[in-house]
């Protein structure tokens, strides 16, 4: 029954597209976002409180759209968060042609977050629903290196389209993948109906199979979600500042710090995602945020593009490990019904993360230098684990309890835990 369980299929063609369409929405979204500080800087001679203000209002709008988006998600529009959200991300994006001045600009970016929010909820949830539950971890986790790639290529092709041929390239390329989504996003809306009929072939609970249940706010959430931002602190101070650190620094091309994140994510998400599965998230998260507070500091003292190269690779094998756990946590322990608002808090935590660090870091930079900005930063990964570890120890273990539901522990009992199994069980259904 196990073996049968773990060998269902993932790599379905909805997977494969699903997988596609998130990381070509994640890739147009971080081509602009670290280019853009310094296009502002230099257009408009903006000061670092301004700059900062474009990736936090932006992080802002998409905030709210998605409580939006979580809410119509539940009701099965997705279809209309799909293409409505492309659409005003696309006008937003063409409107930056005609922004003269740094207000308009600051408001096509907020815009811009409406339209991103609503379509960025809709794809994980879709993803969620077709993984089978056995491999959660792995199929997540997989899902959930698009994000990754798209976070750490898109940088790199920004800075090298604005650098090389202009803003106006830059704006055009980005809408050009915009558009791109259009035609692989619909075969998965239009087959959305029969989704319903995978549970007795896949194993994997679609959303819509628990209609009507009405479910209220999960506080289990609250954790993963609060480190998640913690994390994302950190990734802000890179998309803010890194082109501008390079400058400080003498580093001939900064931006391919996210090329060999790009490598180390894209190394350890496959195995990560399996670890999951086996051990939980404990297994990942606590190394993980070592080696991103390593990462963070050696990144302070680079004075070469080899030790930035270095830098990158340790702070992505911690990020792409840590990342797709976080997410697979949340997913699991909400009701099916529910994945849209799991997801939603997920990508508002990373969003309101990056705008956090855009904020607080750049306060920092602007007092001291760059250099140190980054060292601070590793305080954000030191509170991440006291938080993780506190808790851990409050709750009686590190192991996380999937919703009942589902049916199933990613975690592979041993002989302690399966004599124990009937307890947390019995107390996590009398908690829901």
């Amino acid at each position: 029954m196990n073996t049968q369980s773990t060998q269902v299929k993932l790599w379905t063609t909805d997977f494969i597209l699903l997988m596609l369409c998130n990381f070509l929405l994640f890739l147009q979204l971080h081509m602009i976002v670290s280019p853009l500080p310094a296009y502002v800087q230099d257009r408009f001679h903006a000061n670092a409180f301004e700059v900062s203000l474009f990736t936090c209002l932006f992080a802002l709008s998409a905030i709210a759209a998605r409580l939006y988006s979580a809410k119509a998600l539940e009701k099965g529009l997705r279809n209309t968060m799909i293409y409505v959200g492309l659409s005003i991300a696309l006008l937003a994006t063409l409107g930056y042609y005609f922004a003269a001045g740094i207000v308009v600009l600051l408001l096509l970016r907020m815009l811009f977050g409406v339209g991103f929010g609503m379509s960025s909820t809709a794809f994980p949830t879709m993803a969620s629903d077709i993984v089978p539950v056995k491999r959660m971890g792995e199929g997540m986790g997989y899902f959930g290196l698009s994000t990754s790639l798209a976070m750490s290529m898109g940088p790199i092709i920004g800075v090298t389209l604005l650098q090389g041929q202009g803003f106006v390239t830059l704006m055009l390329c980005t809408a050009g993948v915009i558009a791109v989504i259009y035609p692989l996003s619909y075969s998965l809306t239009r087959k959305k109906a029969s989704q319903r009929d995978q549970v007795t072939h896949t194993g994997a609970v679609p959303t819509s199979a628990v209609k009507g249940e009405k479910i209220p706010f999960n506080r289990k959430l609250i954790l993963p979600s609060v480190l998640n931002g913690l994390l994302s602190i950190t990734y802000g101070g890179l998309v803010g500042f890194i082109v501008l650190y390079g400058k400080e620094a003498n580093l001939s091309n900064p931006a391919l710090f996210f090329l060999f994140n790009a490598i180390a994510v894209l190394l350890v998400r496959p195995f990560a995602g399996r670890l999951y599965d086996q051990k939980g998230p404990k297994a990942l998260l606590i190394p993980g945020a070592i080696f991103i507070a390593i990462g963070l500091i050696i990144l302070s003292y680079a004075t070469s593009m080899l030790l930035l190269f270095v830098a990158a690779y340790i702070y992505g094998i911690g990020y792409g490990s840590m990342q797709s756990s976080l997410q697979t946590w949340m997913i699991q322990i909400v009701a099916p019904s529910q994945r849209g608002m799991a997801n939603g808090m997920f990508l508002n935590s990373l969003d309101l993360g990056i705008a956090t660090g855009a904020l607080l870091l750049g306060g920092i930079a602007s007092l001291t230098s760059y250099t140190d900005m980054y060292r601070y930063s590793v305080m954000f990964m030191i509170v991440f684990l006291l938080i993780y570890l506190v808790q851990g120890k409050r709750s009686g273990g590190f192991t996380i309890t999937p919703h009942p539901l589902l049916e199933h522990t990613h975690i592979s009992p041993d002989k302690e835990q399966s004599s124990n199994q009937a307890k947390p069980s019995s107390t996590d259904s009398n908690q829901h």
